[in-house]
């Protein structure tokens, strides 16, 4: 019975969610990109599109603009950003208060992911009182 209420509590935010309008927006490598635009999260209107792919030549003050762009949006409820770059640009994210968009670190094909780097996740260690 647990099992089927958990189900209906995903569906249920799923659909709220969806109700709403909100978009992923996501700033990463290539790979981690194309990976979520062929699975259909790439969106595109009047204010730009919802990702970023960042490069080797990608300024850091152009990564930040995009996040601090991101942030603005009413339309994106979730961003994703590869925690490499993610630890270029820790300083604004350290800053970044609100709830929603929601700032989510992922790995990607070159660098692992590190749960000792992820601010989400010392926060609810923090929060927790423990170790991770």
């Amino acid at each position: 019975m647990k099992k089927k209420s958990r189900m209906a509590h995903s569906f249920l935010f799923s659909l709220q969610f969806q109700e709403v309008g909100k978009v992923v927006a996501v700033i990463g490598d290539e790979d981690t990109v194309t990976g979520f635009l062929l699975a259909g999260v790439g969106h595109r209107n009047a204010d730009g599109a919802n990702f970023l792919i960042v490069k080797q030549d990608t300024k850091m003050s152009q990564i930040e603009e995009f996040f601090q762009a991101f942030t603005q949006r009413d339309d994106v409820g979730i961003i994703l950003i590869n925690q490499h770059i993610a630890n270029d640009i820790r300083h604004v994210l350290k800053d970044y208060n609100q709830t929603i968009p929601t700032v989510l670190e992922i790995p990607s094909k070159e660098h692992p992911y590190d749960p000792e780097q992820d601010y989400i996740m010392q926060r609810v260690n923090m929060f927790l009182g423990g170790g991770l």
